[in-house]
C-alpha cells in the first residue's frame, strides 16, 4: 500500500515536469519552475557528497549549444533594437528543464531502486492517460470544471480575475498544440515498448498499452490535433516493424489473436461513444476531422490546416534572412517602439515554427536551434543504444511539429539526460531475464 502510495506521488510529480502549470494563488511560478528549484538543492547535496561530477560532459555540451542559440537571438534582438527576449534565455530554460527533470528522475529512482528508459516512458504513459481521462472528466463535470477552472491559470479564472474561455478539452496543465506533441511522444513510447519485449510481454501488460494507446489517441485529439503526428508515426513504425518481427509458433497465435481482440474491443468502445454519446461525437468529429471529411467528401479537409496555409510567410530581405527581425511573439502593444503594421497572433500572423524563428533570430538561428535539439536526441541515442529507433521518432516528431508551432520536445530528452547508462542496461537486461 505505501509503494502504491508513493508511486502515485511520483506520478504526480512526473505530471507536475511534463504538463506544468501554475496555481491560481502563485501566479508567475509554475510546477516546473518549483521543481526545478528543489533539483538544484538536490544537486548541490550529491555533489556535496561527491555522488556525481561537478561538471558533466553530456551537460557541457548541450549548455554550450544552448548557449549559442542564446547569443544568436541576443545578436538578432541587439541589431534590431527590438525588446523581444523570447528565446534569448533560453540556456536558462534548458536548466530550468533538466533539473527538474533530475526531480521527476530521482523519485522514480527513490521508489524503484533503481531508474531506466522504461521506467520513465511507463510514468509518461501513465500521466497522458490520466491527463486524458481528466479532460473528459472536466468537460462533462461542471463542479469539476469549475473547480479546476478556479485553481489553475489559463484554465478559467486568472489572478486578475477575468474567466478565460476555450472550446477545446484541456487537462491539468494539459492543452492546445503543447500537449499534443508531448502525446505524440508517448504514442510512440507505448508502440516501442510493446515490440521492444516482443511475445514475452504478458497480456496483463499489452493490455494496458493497447489501452492507453487509444485513451491518448481518440482523446489527445480532441485536446489538440498534433497528437496525429505521433499517432501517424507510431502506426508507422508498428507495420514496418511487424514485417520484420519473427515470433515462435508456440506464441505466435496467442500473441495475435489477442492483440487483434484488444485492438477491436477499443474500436467498438470508440464506435459506442460516437453512437450514443452527443459530446463525443463531437469531440470525436473534431478529433478526427481530416478523417472524416475524407470519407464524407473523399477530400482531407482540416479547418486548422486551412489556417495554416494563409501563415505561410517568407522574409522579402536578405537581412531578416540572415539575422531575423527580433520579434517572434506580437510586438504591437508590448513594444513601445515598434511602428509597424498590427498584426493579429504571432509577429508577421504566422504560427508556423520555422517561420517565427527565421523572422525572429534568422537562419543561422534556426540551424543552431536544430543542431541542439539533434545533439541532445544523438546523447540519449549515444546512452542507450537499444532504444534508438525511439529517439529518432522523437526527433521527428519535434521536426514536424515545427511545421505548424514553435513548441520544442526538449524537456522529453531532458529527462533520459538523468538516466545512468549502466542503471538503465542492469534493468533491460532484468527485464529480458524475466526478473
Amino acid at each position: 500500500m505505501l509503494r502504491l502510495a508513493l508511486m502515485l506521488i511520483t506520478g504526480i510529480l512526473v505530471s507536475f515536469y511534463y504538463f506544468p502549470f501554475e496555481f491560481v494563488f502563485m501566479p508567475e511560478v509554475n510546477t516546473k519552475m518549483a521543481m526545478a528549484a528543489a533539483g538544484l538543492v538536490l544537486v548541490a547535496i550529491r555533489v556535496a557528497r561527491r555522488r556525481m561530477p561537478v561538471i558533466d560532459k553530456d551537460f557541457l555540451t548541450i549548455s554550450v549549444l544552448a548557449g549559442i542559440v542564446s547569443l544568436i537571438c541576443l545578436a538578432a534582438v541587439v541589431w534590431n533594437g527590438t525588446e523581444d527576449y523570447t528565446y534569448v534565455t533560453y540556456i536558462v530554460s534548458m536548466w530550468v528543464w533538466l533539473s527538474a527533470a533530475y526531480v521527476a528522475v530521482s523519485a522514480i529512482r527513490a521508489v524503484h531502486g533503481t531508474v531506466s528508459v522504461t521506467l520513465v516512458c511507463n510514468y509518461l504513459i501513465a500521466v497522458c492517460v490520466f491527463q486524458c481521462l481528466t479532460a473528459i472528466a472536466i468537460d462533462m463535470i461542471p463542479a469539476l470544471k469549475m473547480a479546476v477552472d478556479r485553481v489553475v491559470v489559463g484554465m478559467g479564472f486568472t489572478p486578475d480575475g477575468w474567466m478565460e474561455t476555450t472550446d477545446r478539452l484541456y487537462g491539468i496543465g494539459a492543452t492546445l498544440d503543447v500537449a499534443g506533441s508531448r502525446f505524440s511522444v508517448v504514442l510512440i513510447m507505448i508502440v516501442h515498448l510493446c515490440l521492444k519485449r516482443g511475445y514475452r510481454i504478458g497480456k496483463m501488460l499489452l493490455t494496458w498499452y493497447i489501452s492507453a494507446f487509444f485513451v491518448i489517441a481518440v482523446i489527445g485529439n480532441m485536446i489538440a490535433r498534433t497528437t496525429t503526428v505521433g499517432l501517424v508515426l507510431a502506426l508507422a513504425y508498428l507495420a514496418f516493424s511487424a514485417l520484420t518481427i519473427r515470433i515462435d509458433r508456440e506464441h505466435k497465435g496467442w500473441t495475435w489473436t489477442y492483440l487483434g481482440g484488444l485492438v477491436a474491443a477499443c474500436l467498438l468502445s470508440v464506435v459506442i461513444l460516437y453512437n450514443t454519446s452527443p459530446v463525443m461525437r463531437s469531440n470525436i468529429r473534431f478529433a478526427f476531422e481530416g478523417f472524416f471529411s475524407l470519407a464524407e467528401e473523399g477530400r482531407w479537409e482540416v479547418h486548422s490546416n486551412e489556417i495554416l496555409q494563409n501563415m505561410v510567410v517568407f522574409p522579402d530581405n536578405a537581412k531578416t534572412w540572415l539575422i531575423g527581425d527580433g520579434y517572434i511573439e506580437n510586438p504591437y502593444g508590448k513594444d513601445p517602439y515598434y511602428m509597424g503594421p498590427q498584426w493579429h497572433g504571432y509577429y508577421m500572423q504566422t504560427d508556423i515554427g520555422y517561420l517565427r524563428f527565421i523572422f525572429y533570430f534568422g537562419i543561422f538561428g534556426l540551424l543552431a536551434f536544430i543542431y541542439f535539439i539533434w545533439r541532445a536526441g544523438k546523447i540519449c541515442i549515444g546512452r542507450f543504444p537499444s532504444h534508438t529507433v525511439l529517439f529518432l521518432l522523437m526527433l521527428a516528431v519535434n521536426y514536424i511539429v515545427w511545421m505548424k508551432v514553435s513548441t520544442d520536445i526538449f524537456l522529453v530528452f531532458a529527462l533520459f539526460l538523468c538516466v545512468g547508462q549502466e542503471e538503465n542496461d542492469d534493468y533491460d537486461r532484468m527485464i529480458a531475464e524475466g526478473r
